[in-house]
C-alpha cells in the first residue's frame, strides 16, 4: 500500500462522506462502511469527526449545495414543529440538522431534559402518536432512553424519522457544552428559528 496514512485517512473520509450526504449514516457507521466498501483491515485508524465533518460539507458544497440548502430548512422547520410540540420538556435540537449537513436521507434529533423521564412517553400515548422505545448512547457514553417515531414532512414529500432522546433536568448544562471543534452542540427553538431566518437571508 502505497498511499501513505494521512491520504488513507482522507480517503475513507470522503468516501464516509458521500454515505452520510447520500444514505443519511451516522458519522460512526459512515466510517466503518467506507473501510468495508474500500477492503481495508478492520483496525484501519478511522478519520476523526472533525475531518469527516469537513470531507461532508465539500461533498454538499460540490455535488448538492442547492438542493441541500432547500432540505435542510424543510427538516429544520419541522423539527421546530416537534420542539413546539414538546416544548414542556424543553427540547433541544442536534445532530445534522443543527449543523447545518443535514439532506432528505437525514433522520432528526431531538434532546429533551424532564422532570419525569417517562412524562415524553406519556404525552406522546396521550396524543395517540405511534413510537418505538429503544437505547442510544448518549454525549457521555452512556444508555439514554430513545423514544422514534414517524412523521411526514410534506416539504419533501415523503417520511421522516425523530428520535427524542430523554434526559433528566439537570443534565442539561452538560449538553451545552461546546464540543471539540469549539461548537454549540445543540440549540433551542429559538436559536434554531434564528438559523432558518439566517439561511433565509443569506439564500435572498
Amino acid at each position: 500500500m502505497n498511499a501513505s496514512r494521512d491520504e488513507i485517512t482522507l480517503e475513507i473520509a470522503a468516501v464516509a462522506a458521500r454515505l452520510v450526504v447520500e444514505d443519511g449514516l451516522e458519522y460512526a457507521a459512515a466510517k466503518r462502511r467506507a473501510v468495508k466498501q474500500m477492503g481495508l483491515p478492520a483496525r484501519t485508524p478511522l478519520p476523526d469527526n472533525a475531518v469527516l465533518d469537513a470531507a461532508v460539507r465539500e461533498d454538499i458544497a460540490v455535488f448538492c449545495p442547492e438542493s441541500q440548502a432547500v432540505e435542510l430548512r424543510a427538516l429544520r422547520e419541522l423539527a421546530l414543529v416537534w420542539m413546539e410540540r414538546l416544548q414542556t420538556f424543553r427540547p433541544h435540537v442536534g445532530g445534522a440538522v443543527w449543523h447545518g449537513t443535514a439532506t432528505r436521507h437525514s433522520d432528526i434529533y431531538l434532546q429533551l431534559f424532564c422532570d419525569d423521564p417517562k412524562a415524553p412517553e406519556w404525552t406522546l400515548l396521550d396524543h395517540r402518536v405511534e413510537y418505538h422505545p429503544g437505547t442510544v448512547n448518549g454525549w457521555r457514553g452512556e444508555p439514554v432512553e430513545a423514544l422514534t417515531l414517524r412523521t411526514r414532512c410534506e416539504a419533501l414529500s415523503q417520511w421522516t424519522l425523530v428520535h427524542l432522546m430523554v434526559h433528566g433536568h439537570d443534565d442539561l448544562r452538560g449538553a451545552l457544552r461546546p464540543d471539540a471543534q469549539g461548537r454549540k452542540p445543540r440549540g433551542d427553538a429559538a436559536s434554531l428559528r434564528h438559523l432558518i431566518s439566517q439561511a433565509g437571508e443569506e439564500g435572498a
